[in-house]
């Protein structure tokens, strides 16, 4: 069965490049703000049953916010943490910054990163990702990374990577292929996967084949698969308004029981900003979408360079 997890990109940080963040977040995104907001979303998606929270070095303060949140609930045993190393923050917290994240996959980049993540999540990290791997990505060949990670595994962190771009197939096949001492290095793979951006699909039922946890990011596509922003952009709703209309549901509930429905998909993350948001989201833990309405929003689709190309032209807000 599907689990949903939640993730921090939207709460760890001022900026990011979901759309609506002028309405969904407080005028005033002080630290002390955000992370009030992180700690009540989190509260909301625990009640609603998500035990598997996911957060990033690059996002911000998400790292310390959800840390914050596991030492004020001490009785909270039953979740499991995944975070990812590989992108440093360099915004400063402003949301007008020229760089918000530089990628750097190297061996000493990870030092420090796992050092800093240990020194916020301590034991509570369960698995441990390289961010946005693509195919060119050196964390895929240095050897001398691969003895790093393998070593982090042997103390109990399983060692994952996630994936971005219009090649993610690639690069999740290229990582089915490394080994440390005759065994696969890779437990999990983070790759995004929407009713618009559906490449990855076979790769992905490859590695949950190989035994992999397989977890899926924006699936509401940035918040592209929203009622919110289907209804500034008409055009867009036809086929997603009408499964979601026939469904009694929501756009964004439809497009994440879409994703669930797939057979290789383990977690669905939300990344959800708002307590309201987070609701909505695990609604899709409830709705089965029928063939047929799997069928119709499979139309969707778009080839993958375009969706990317899409994606990299969305600001920062």
């Amino acid at each position: 069965m599907v689990a949903f997890g939640l993730g921090l990109a939207a709460v760890g940080r001022p900026g990011y490049i979901n759309l609506g963040r002028a309405e969904d977040l407080p005028a005033d995104r002080t630290v002390e703000a955000m992370r009030s907001r992180a700690h009540a979303v989190l509260d909301a998606a625990y009640a609603a049953g998500i035990r598997y929270f996911d957060a990033a070095r690059s996002y911000g303060r998400a790292e310390e916010f959800l840390a914050g949140w596991l030492r004020s609930h001490p009785d909270i045993d039953d979740v499991a943490v995944g975070s990812k190393w590989g992108y440093t923050y360099t915004a400063d917290w402003r949301t007008d910054a020229p760089v918000h994240e530089v990628k750097d996959h190297s061996v000493a980049v990870f030092t420090r990163q796992i050092g800093e993540t240990r020194a916020l999540l301590g034991d509570r990290l369960n698995l441990y990702q390289i961010h946005s791997v693509t195919p060119d990505s050196p964390a895929l060949t240095d050897q001398g990374l691969h003895r790093r990670l393998a070593a982090l595994a042997a103390q109990g962190v399983r060692i994952g990577l996630s994936t971005s771009g219009p090649r993610q197939a690639e690069a999740i096949r290229a990582a089915l292929r490394v080994t440390v001492g005759g065994s696969r290095l890779f437990e999990a793979i983070q790759a995004t996967y929407n009713v618009l951006e559906t490449s990855a699909a076979p790769a992905l039922a490859e590695a949950h084949e190989a035994g992999w946890t397989v977890v899926v990011k924006e699936a509401l596509a940035n918040g592209r698969l929203t009622d919110a922003h289907l209804a500034e952009q008409p055009q867009d709703d036809s086929v997603l308004a009408a499964v979601a209309s026939k469904a009694s549901a929501t756009v964004d509930a439809v497009a994440l029981a879409a994703v669930a429905a797939q057979p290789w998909a383990d977690v669905v993350l939300s990344g959800a900003a708002t307590v309201a948001q987070l609701e909505s989201n695990v609604a899709a833990s409830r709705l089965h979408l029928a063939a047929d309405q799997l069928e119709q929003l499979s139309v969707l689709a778009l080839p993958a360079s375009e969706y990317w190309a899409q994606r990299s032209r969305m600001a920062w807000a």
